[in-house]
């Protein structure tokens, strides 16, 4: 069988033999914890800081390289910690400076970087830069937000819609004009074209750098900045009845993305280059995500990383999807480093969204399996290691505002943000100690709970321990280069190869029976890792089940 044209192959290869010592995140696996549902230490229902710094030594142990930690700022949570009102304060239910230290250093001590969530887009209209910017049009912070006239007929400077719902603009009395709120009405849009604004948001990168952080995740990047001129945005032709928000029936040219974002992050990389060793990784939302992506991330000199939203929101998991996805990073000299995520705090579950034939053990492992086969930095969500399945959270339950707003036509994100299990015989699964906490506790969740698959070496957590040990033994899993198979549709197929050693990785994906043969001249294949398994030392099998993968090493000769 020939194999397709190489993914990071020749060309990829040669710049690679001259480039400079591997840094510490190409390839890194990062833990996401959304602190709010990771693990309360004081009783009143929320997550906290403390939470994390206890269970860091839990997080150490699955084999992960470093944490990524949801916002934990000053915030009226509103939107649970991205309407930030103080970007260098910790707000109170998260914990004190004295527990967000103890992170820094015991994470450190443990071996595992500490990444944390910037907002640059936009703040919470309780921050004390808008109070300012609102009192009028004359005082320095005045052009900070994004404010502009009505109409001649009083409607608003634009067509722009808001992601939750409605206009992206709202009046304002004390102010007299409309101000724009790409998100909730009380999350005004930083006015980041002024570089006064630039300048504050970089202090606030170097007050964490300051404190050890080893890098930031960049929310939102891509609504950073505007069309001045406030055009209106073309439809995008798709009708209300395919939709569930008139926001997706824009084609989005003018609202976000302006070209201009990619000066601001060289001034990021500048700062963030006054520090050794820091991570840089963005998040860029969207139909067609990818230029933005390669240019965020191009010519070293801009963010390390990127990720999209091509597996967050799949219903589901396909061979082309994953094949289309990994064809788009290529290795060309110059380009940045992709990174993935199947599930996080904003989209329902990956098992639960994949599963088709109700196993969802099978599944979570076959996404472990794939996830962390891919080249670029594989991103785990708190729960993804214990197979934990989408919450159930009952329409009264809801905190979401854009579930609320939606509902039912979203699943909304609360889902994916319930309580941690750790215990699953003790009151809130060992989520905390409170009557009641922040969202509800999934009931079916607590025979997920950490202790109880702790004891068992057959559970989805023992194979996540196991999966990624394997995976730091092989260098080409971590760091190197990837070459597409030729396959049927259903089947995905590619080699990992490094200086010494290549690991071949095949799926089988559709819901049939499948058959992969390995090219001839491919080496001596040994199987070390199927979803059921990590481990062994025979051929692997041909004969692929629906929703089946392995990790075969490759012998030449």
């Amino acid at each position: 069988m020939a194999t397709a044209p190489s993914v990071a192959g020749p060309a990829a290869q040669a710049a690679a033999a001259t480039a400079e010592p591997l840094t510490w995140w190409r390839g890194a696996v990062i833990y996401q914890i959304y602190p709010r549902s990771f693990r309360d230490t004081n009783g009143d229902g929320i997550g906290d800081l403390a939470g994390i710094a206890d269970a860091l030594d839990y997080i150490a142990d699955l084999g992960v390289d470093g944490i990524w930690i949801s916002p934990f700022f000053t915030s009226p949570m509103k939107d649970f910690g991205y309407d930030v009102a103080d970007y260098c304060g910790i707000d109170p239910s998260f914990g004190t400076f004295a527990d967000f230290d103890r992170i820094i250093e015991k994470a450190h001590a443990l071996g595992l970087k500490v990444i944390i969530d910037q907002v640059y887009s936009h703040t919470s209209d309780e921050h004390a830069w808008f109070q300012q910017s609102r009192a009028d049009r004359t005082n320095p912070k005045a052009d900070w937000y994004v404010w502009a006239d009505p109409k001649s007929d009083g409607s608003p400077p634009s067509n722009w819609q808001s992601v939750f719902g409605g206009s992206a603009w709202q009046w304002d009395g004390p102010r007299k004009q409309y101000y724009l709120h790409n998100f909730l009405t009380s999350q005004p849009d930083l006015n980041v074209h002024n570089r006064a604004v630039q300048d504050a948001l970089l202090d606030a990168a170097r007050f964490w750098l300051d404190r050890g952080v080893d890098g930031f995740r960049l929310d939102a990047l891509n609504f950073s900045m505007h069309d001045p001129d406030l055009r209106d945005n073309p439809p995008s032709g798709v009708t209300m009845d395919a939709v569930t928000r008139p926001f997706d029936m824009q084609v989005k040219q003018y609202n976000q993305s302006h070209p201009d974002i990619v000066a601001f992050l060289e001034r990021i990389r500048a700062t963030i280059d006054e520090y050794a060793g820091r991570f840089t990784v963005a998040e860029v939302g969207g139909p067609e995500p990818l230029a933005e992506m390669k240019a965020f991330t191009e010519g070293g000199k801009r963010l390390d990383s990127a990720y999209n939203f091509d597996f967050l929101y799949a219903p589901r998991l396909t061979a082309p999807l994953v094949r289309a996805s990994l064809s788009q990073w290529d290795g060309t000299p110059g380009e940045g480093w992709p990174s993935w995520a199947f599930s996080n705090h904003d989209a329902p579950r990956a098992v639960t969204r994949w599963t088709l034939d109700g196993d969802m053990a099978r599944m979570a492992r076959l996404n472990l399996l794939l996830l962390l086969a891919l080249r670029g930095n594989p991103i785990i969500y708190q729960g993804e290691e214990l197979g934990l399945p989408q919450g159930e959270v009952a329409f009264e339950d809801l905190l979401d505002p854009e579930a609320i707003a939606n509902w039912p036509h979203t699943l909304g994100r609360d889902g994916a943000r319930t309580p941690m299990p750790w215990e699953a015989h003790a009151p809130q699964a060992g989520f905390s100690s409170a009557n009641r906490t922040w969202l509800k506790l999934d009931p079916v969740h607590a025979g997920f709970a950490v202790d109880r698959q702790n004891e068992d070496p057959a559970s989805t957590l023992a194979y996540t321990r196991q999966l990624l040990a394997l995976r730091r033994d092989y260098p080409a899993l971590v760091h190197g280069d990837i070459t597409l198979l030729d396959s049927a549709d259903d089947v995905l197929a590619f080699l990992r190869h490094g200086e010494s050693e290549s690991v071949l990785c095949v799926f089988n994906l559709g819901e049939a029976p499948g058959h992969w043969s390995a090219p001839d001249g491919i080496g001596t294949l040994r199987l070390i890792a199927t979803q059921d398994a990590v481990g062994g030392d025979s051929a692997p099998p041909e004969a692929l089940v629906p929703g089946s993968g392995f990790w075969a090493s490759v012998t030449a000769g």
